[in-house]
């Protein structure tokens, strides 16, 4: 009787983590003959594509952010479980947790990425990262006190180091870091200390030939034009050798006094502890196949930022777009192995790509042509409202936006800062 009813028991899938990939799977096998479980450390979904905007004071923390449990309640077979995965035993189908073992039938891993510091020394223990909440909400804080505390003293040579704000990575999210450090001192910051109004300097250093090499040529120019008038020093070729408390060392041997570098050159796989070690990819990631099962194990998948495909003529992303479509194609391949039936092949439907500048001002490439302007910011925020979970949110995420926009762009635009360069850098090699 106990094995009859063993047999008859519902598969038990399991999904760890709650970021786009994972949510969207989880919510697309609402009805499905299986028991899921969502399991994440946190018990909100954060919608990390605006994370930048809450690290630099544009919009409050909660904005970003939405409850699982809110989105799952009506879902009779998903559930979810607020812990932290520790390791995954492949062969016996245990996961191991914070909150005990928990077996599976089916494994979803969806654990997404950190900052890749490539081994540079002093990165990781300095730089600030832009991966969760809690790293924009401390580079928020940190950013309040220094010009708090460059308010407060005398002393010229502090001030400019605590008002020079590094970005490391001349991808979309140091330029759209950037962007917006640029309009937060050109506007609320100034305010808020008019003292110091005249003051500070944003560097972006990039260690390739030009930015958003995810972008076309163009599109990469027009960025770094818009941010040098923006008042933001864009330097090419240019590469971080170490980084300590007092600032970084740059590859042509000079030295950058800054309390603040904020890291966006690179990703790696955020994995748990795996027994035993599947395959693994560029920067960590899990091996797939075009199905998205990982090689060696056909009933675990890896989606989002966690894996790559083992697959010449496939490739991914690393977008959130993907990683949706992804949370989908999973639900439906799951549904098709719970009745015995080959899962489908992911096949990335691309809507296009976008990116902000700041100033009001975007770049993109939709349908493989170029756009750019203020047409295209506008598109942006489109956007993201429409991605961005809960009808409260999308509603007061747009009034900032619209607060945003009158407060620093419908105001006096502010005239381009005299550049401010540490002496010691007057020799260093830039490509502009």
């Amino acid at each position: 009787m106990d094995q009859h009813n063993r047999c008859k028991r519902p598969a038990k899938i399991v999904i760890v983590g709650a970021g786009f990939g994972g949510f969207q799977a989880a919510q697309s096998l609402a009805g499905a003959a299986a028991e899921v479980l969502l399991i994440d450390r946190h018990d909100y979904h954060t919608f990390t594509p605006l994370l930048y905007q809450v690290a630099t004071g544009q919009i409050e923390p909660a904005l970003v952010t939405y409850p699982v449990r809110t989105k799952l309640r009506p879902l009779a077979n998903v559930t979810f479980l607020q812990a932290t995965v520790e390791s995954v035993d492949m062969d016996h189908r245990l996961i191991a947790s914070d909150d005990g073992l928990i077996p599976y039938d089916y494994l979803v891993l969806a654990t997404g990425t950190r900052p890749s510091y490539h081994g540079i020394p002093g990165a990781r223990e300095y730089a600030f990262g832009l991966k969760s909440l809690a790293d924009a909400i401390a580079l928020r804080h940190h950013l309040h006190q220094c010009y708090r505390q460059a308010w407060l003293t005398e002393a010229s040579h502090q001030r400019q180091r605590l008002l020079t704000f590094v970005v490391v990575g001349g991808g979309a999210t140091g330029v759209e870091l950037a962007g917006a450090l640029a309009e937060q001192m050109g506007g609320p910051w100034p305010r808020a200390f008019p003292d110091l109004a005249q003051l500070g300097q944003i560097l972006l250093i990039q260690s390739g030939p030009r930015l958003l090499p995810e972008f076309s040529r163009s599109l990469g120019d027009y960025a770094h034009d818009r941010l040098h008038g923006l008042a933001v020093e864009v330097w090419l070729n240019t590469r971080v050798v170490s980084v300590d408390a007092t600032g970084v060392q740059l590859s042509d041997g000079s030295f950058l006094e800054t309390a603040t570098v904020i890291w966006a050159a690179g990703l790696e796989a955020a994995q748990p502890t795996y027994w035993p070690s599947p395959a693994l990819g560029g920067n960590g990631k899990l091996r797939v196949c075009p199905t998205l099962q990982l090689l060696d194990y056909p009933n675990v998948y890896g989606i989002g930022d966690v894996a790559t495909i083992d697959h010449p003529r496939y490739s991914l992303a690393g977008v959130a777009p993907e990683a949706l479509q992804q949370g989908v194609t999973v639900a439906r391949s799951l549904r098709r192995q719970l009745s015995h039936r080959p899962p489908h092949r992911f096949r990335y439907r691309s809507k296009g790509r976008l990116a902000i500048i700041g100033g009001g001002s975007g770049i993109g490439r939709i349908a493989g042509v170029d756009i750019r302007g203020f047409g295209t910011w506008l598109l942006w925020l489109l956007v993201h409202l429409i991605y961005l979970p809960g009808y409260r949110n999308r509603s007061r995420l747009l009034r900032r936006w619209w607060r945003n926009y009158l407060l620093c762009h419908c105001s006096r635009r502010r005239q381009p800062r005299p550049q401010r360069i540490n002496p010691c850098l007057a020799s260093s090699r830039r490509s502009l």
